[in-house]
């Protein structure tokens, strides 16, 4: 019988209660899109990094991976040291630099990497296979779309070039034997990947890697691994993923306080307004609700009554607005994924249950507070003076 009265006084008004309903859910977008922004970014980043499992980067001593063209020179031993260590399930070497691809009159350049197809940790195979011979190459579809070739097809491919001679130096036949997506450069990057040891040749660099991409045993403590293969190798970094993700929040610590912020707001404008008009709906049902208070309905009923009223429009209100939420954050997110430098992987805006529900959660807590001046104001109301002004009146 409450409910039902709850539901009656918010049909009586459809227009007030849709607009309510609207502005609720202007409110519960952008609460969940900031949600989604305090910890989508992390979180996305968090799952970039271990997209292969790989939870612990080895570098030259004070740099990151592909920063500089440090390398670390004897790349054998060091791997099978890795390899070696019992907490230590692979170890992935590769060696980042550029290829220069000759096209008619023109030379397109495109970040390479050399890797071993095996264990490799950058990218993910879309068609194709992994380069295990020699000669084979592995490129992104930007760059395959660029080259104008097909799977299969061969091309000319050098670690330098020469711009005064037009000469290739390192210079390689290859076929292109898969297209990846490569998990760490941004959209529209040309990218490729040969075996280690071909580009080791190429770029004459031998023996020698920009980075190992280190996997712990399930069950085992990264950070006490890195922490061995510091120690026990002084001329190297080692960061495990928790480390960068703290390094990273720091770094981020500007979009959390800003999403903090505008989703405080938008939940206090929320509860502003389903206070306003449920305040409004009281009020213009004063001598009603006098009238059901002095024909013996109890005051806990009233007071239930009018909460109902306002968890509804706040209910309604945010399940419009988890799906405007979810269409604005896609939105916001293609514009924020073309920032210069960017993984095309990360996500700005990353949609997860806990953060739709925690949203929720807040509204619908809001929307139950909302009510409880308007219902103690109606609960409390004298019941024969009320009936009195309302039959004066």
């Amino acid at each position: 019988m409450t409910f039902a009265l709850a539901v009656a006084a918010l049909v009586r008004h459809r227009t007030r209660t849709l607009l309510a309903i609207l502005g609720v859910a202007v409110s519960a977008a952008m609460l969940l899109d900031m949600v989604m922004l305090s910890t989508g970014l992390r979180e996305s980043f968090r799952e970039l990094l271990l997209a292969r499992g790989y939870q612990i980067r080895v570098t030259p001593r004070g740099t990151l991976p592909y920063d500089t063209e440090a390398t670390l020179a004897g790349a054998t031993a060091l791997v099978e040291q890795l390899r070696s260590h019992p907490d230590v399930d692979a170890a992935s070497p590769a060696l980042g630099g550029q290829l220069f691809l000759p096209r008619g009159d023109t030379t397109i350049t495109a970040v390479a990497l050399g890797l071993d197809p095996r264990v490799q940790a950058d990218y993910e195979l879309e068609s194709g296979t992994e380069p295990r011979a020699p000669g084979d190459i592995v490129v992104s579809a930007e760059l395959l779309a660029r080259l104008g070739l097909r799977l299969g097809d061969s091309l000319t491919a050098g670690a330098a070039y020469d711009a005064q001679l037009r000469t290739l130096a390192g210079e390689q036949r290859l076929r292109i034997v898969g297209e990846g997506r490569f998990l760490n450069f941004p959209t529209g990057q040309l990218v490729a990947a040969v075996p280690l040891g071909t580009f080791q040749r190429m770029s004459e660099r031998p023996d020698q890697v920009s980075v190992i991409s280190v996997r712990v045993r399930e069950g085992r403590d990264a950070a006490a691994v890195a922490s061995w293969i510091e120690s026990s190798t002084p001329r190297v970094s080692a960061r495990a993923i928790e480390e960068v993700l703290a390094q990273t929040d720091e770094r981020l610590s500007y979009f959390r306080q800003l999403a903090y912020i505008l989703g405080a707001t938008s939940l206090v404008v929320g509860f502003l307004l389903v206070t306003t008009l449920v305040t409004v709906s009281v009020n213009e049902r004063i001598g009603e609700i006098a009238v059901m208070r002095a024909i013996g309905v109890a005051r806990r009923r009233v007071v239930l009554q009018i909460l109902i009223e306002g968890a509804g429009l706040m209910i309604a209100g945010s399940v419009v607005g988890l799906a405007l939420g979810l269409v604005t954050a896609r939105y916001l997110n293609a514009i924020l994924a073309d920032f210069p430098g960017l993984p095309a992987a990360i996500d700005f805006f990353l949609f997860q249950p806990r953060a739709a529900w925690t949203a929720l959660g807040m509204l619908a807590a809001a929307g139950v507070l909302a009510g409880i001046y308007p219902s103690w104001r109606a609960a409390s109301l004298p019941i024969a003076r009320t009936l009195r002004e309302e039959a004066v009146g």
